[in-house]
């Protein structure tokens, strides 16, 4: 049983906890650090979620709680420290976790900034505990899937990929992008790592953008430069006008004649097109936080290190969206 302590009980928080709870047999929170007192009581009431809201209390019974993450470092009854706070906060977290020795998952983007990113890789490369970066795409069965597609070449090579992330500005401090990046950093970046998942660094990127509300780029729209992909593309944006819905999707082309469709927001969410015909692919019903989760955990209960998502990875998402800032900038293609 891996003993999970939670730093931050706000939406991603809160979403964690839901986590742990669909995979009670091998995990347990058993420690809730939040320097609001009324979130680490459980009260949870006027929590922002895109993708629906939680109850307004949850009980902490046979919880440690506490104002001060710091407590939680030096429990023996915590294996790891899941990290949900605002992205500045990051750093000042994760380092000392790590170098309490306790394994850590950190939401992403890793952090605001990449030398910063950096010095934490650093570390996680250093330690024997785990750190993991919560990069929940690469769990989502069926962004798993299109991973594990392209891999096997089952349709043949790609020769066009397209991204899509599109939202209202969320509350709270995600306004304010001196800590939240804008949706560059904290929304796009989660298409920005899947496609390095996918096809690996580009070479360059151009991308082109503007700000709206957070001061930062909050729609970005970028081309992916690769010698043996014609088009790699993602949209993301914080810059529609409520109430416009959170829609995130993909589109794939092979040279076989195939398209791999995804649509968040439809009953049949992938589909794959091909010979006149339309077919539903059936996935595992999971969400990618209990997917990231439960790998995460099974990792440590086996003394795997963690190879699907790195501490290393999250940097190089940080140097490709520094490129695409660049290309914004420059109004140029930028190099990676």
């Amino acid at each position: 049983m891996v003993r999970v302590g939670i730093v931050g009980f706000g939406f991603m928080g809160q979403t964690h906890w839901r986590s742990y709870a669909k995979i009670a047999d091998a995990a347990k929170v058993v420690a809730i650090a939040d320097i609001n007192p009324a979130r680490a009581a459980g009260d949870t009431t006027g929590t922002w979620g895109n993708l629906g809201d939680g109850p307004a209390k949850i009980d902490f019974t046979g919880v440690f709680s506490t104002l001060d993450f710091r407590e939680l470092l030096t429990r023996n009854d915590v294996d790891l420290i899941d990290v949900c706070v605002p992205t500045l906060s990051h750093a000042q977290i994760v380092l000392p976790a790590i170098a309490a020795g306790k394994h850590v998952m950190c939401e992403k983007p890793l952090s605001r900034n990449l030398s910063e990113a950096t010095e934490m890789a650093q570390a996680a490369a250093k330690s024997t505990a785990f750190v993991m970066p919560a990069m929940c795409m690469r769990f989502w069965p069926q962004w798993s899937w299109l991973k594990q597609a392209i891999d096997d070449r089952r349709y043949g090579k790609v020769l066009g990929a397209s991204f899509l992330r599109q939202a209202t500005v969320p509350p709270g401090w995600f306004r304010d992008g001196k800590q939240s990046g804008g949706a560059l950093v904290d929304l796009h970046i989660h298409d920005t790592d899947f496609i390095c998942h996918l096809f690996g660094k580009p070479s360059a990127v151009s991308s082109r953008g503007y700000s709206m509300q957070t001061g930062e780029i909050d729609h970005v729209v970028t081309q992916y430069h690769y010698d043996d992909i014609p088009l790699v593309t993602a949209d993301g944006s914080w810059a529609f006008a409520p109430p416009y819905p959170f829609k995130m999707r993909y589109t794939v082309n092979f040279d076989s004649g195939v398209t791999a469709d995804f649509d968040l927001g439809r009953e049949d969410s992938l589909i794959v097109h091909q010979n006149g015909k339309s077919e539903a692919i059936a996935c595992e019903a999971i969400d990618g936080w209990t997917g990231e989760i439960r790998y995460l955990v099974d990792c440590i209960a086996s003394n795997k290190r963690p190879s699907l998502v790195t501490a290393d990875d999250a940097v190089m998402a940080l140097r490709v969206i520094e490129a695409e800032r660049r290309s914004i900038e420059s109004g140029k293609p930028e190099s990676v």
